[in-house]
């Protein structure tokens, strides 16, 4: 273990000076990262078990319920079928209740994306630091073997070398592991809106297989009172 240990300290004093400014972005693209995966996760369960809850209703076609439901959580789920219950209560045509859950769905979005996008500008600040932290160390051992004995030139250039080149390679395995916690956060994010646009179509659906019913209805009563 101590040799470990040891091989890393070793590893990363060999890399120079940008070896921490490359650590520095690592540790701010792991914060990020297990911030949104915790933060994205979280919100996937408490969308999933509040649609188990209101779908029933809107099936059945027990609006007030589902609204009362809505105003009782704050999920995002519950805030896009909030807004468009509210507006289906008011007006109850489609057009105007799927204009009020894309301005939900608006507000929505940004906060499922939030920070994600840091992450690949931190991938690609890791290996560019990496990169320059590789030249700055070649140069710095070209001009310190312009002044040695030109018997030991050979050696000390292969070993400047190989510790400039520390650098690159843990800009690279700092750039690796971002890329795919981006692309997986950015998986998560699609799959949670395609979810919000799944209830919301379903929701209309629900909302305009009802309005015949009670055109019907209002008709019979229209005929009985002319009778």
């Amino acid at each position: 273990m101590m040799e470990i240990m040891y091989s890393i300290v070793g590893f990363f004093a060999g890399g120079g000076a940008f070896m921490y400014p490359i650590l520095l972005v690592a540790a701010f693209g792991t914060a990020i990262g297990v911030e949104r995966y915790v933060t994205l996760t979280r919100l996937g369960v408490k969308n999933r078990s509040a649609w188990a809850q209101l779908e029933p209703a809107l099936r059945n076609g027990d609006f007030d319920k589902a609204r009362e439901m809505t105003n009782q959580d704050d999920t995002a789920i519950s805030r896009l079928l909030g807004m468009g219950l509210a507006r289906q209560g008011a007006v109850r045509r489609r057009e105007d209740v799927e204009i009020a859950m894309e301005e939900s769905m608006m507000e929505i979005i940004p906060q499922l994306e939030k920070r994600t996008h840091y992450l690949a500008t931190f991938a690609n600040l890791a290996t560019l630091l990496g990169l320059l932290g590789t030249v700055s160390g070649l140069i710095h051992a070209f001009a310190a073997v312009a002044t040695v004995n030109p018997a030991e030139k050979a050696n000390l250039l292969s070993a400047s070398i190989s510790e400039a080149m520390n650098c690159t390679a843990f800009g690279l395995m700092t750039a690796v592991p971002i890329v795919f916690v981006h692309a997986l956060l950015q998986t998560k994010t699609t799959e949670l809106i395609n979810s919000l646009e799944t209830a919301s179509v379903k929701f209309l659906n629900a909302m305009t297989d009802r309005q015949p019913s009670r055109a019907q209805s209002r008709l019979g009563l229209a005929q009985a009172v002319n009778q």
